[in-house]
């Protein structure tokens, strides 16, 4: 599941499941096989990912040293409500409570690719993170891409 393209808008059912759009299902065949994981992300949202892409988080963190009290602390709350996912013959996924809770999701969700992830936000929360867009733009894709050794022909 790398370089993920599109902005979704769902809804959840009465249950929590959530239909992956057959636009998104195209992008990530191994979905179905190998299945996805969400998780918290670092504001108030889940992050969905392939099952390749979050053993290789997985593997980055067990490289942290366990006796730092810092790294235990992000292993602890990164991990936290961490759940497998299985699409279901209708190419849905049930989501836990605990995490639609902490997002704050009812019933009508985004997804938003992020290239080699899923976020999923309640559409209001999203709609108000982008509404909050840069006074200038233009300085801070600069001040974020400025510096960054160009492999590709400027846009």
């Amino acid at each position: 599941m790398s370089h993920l393209l599109g902005e979704f808008e769902c809804k959840l059912d009465t249950k929590g499941r959530l239909m992956i759009p057959a636009g998104l299902r195209k992008q990530m065949p191994e979905a179905e096989k190998d299945g996805l994981v969400v998780n918290r992300g670092f504001e108030k949202h889940l992050v969905i990912y392939g099952r390749k892409e979050w053993d290789g988080i997985m593997e980055d963190l067990s490289k942290l040293n366990p006796f730092e009290e810092k790294n235990r602390q992000f292993i602890r709350y990164f991990m936290r409500g961490a759940t497998d996912l299985s699409l279901d013959a209708a190419g849905r996924i049930l989501l836990p409570k605990s995490l639609l809770d902490y997002a704050g999701v009812n019933a009508d969700v985004t997804l938003s690719s992020q290239f080699n992830k899923i976020e999923l936000w309640a559409k209001d929360a999203y709609d108000a993170q982008l509404d909050n867009v840069p006074e200038n733009f233009s300085k801070l894709a600069q001040e974020v891409m400025g510096n960054a050794e160009r492999k590709r022909v400027d846009v």
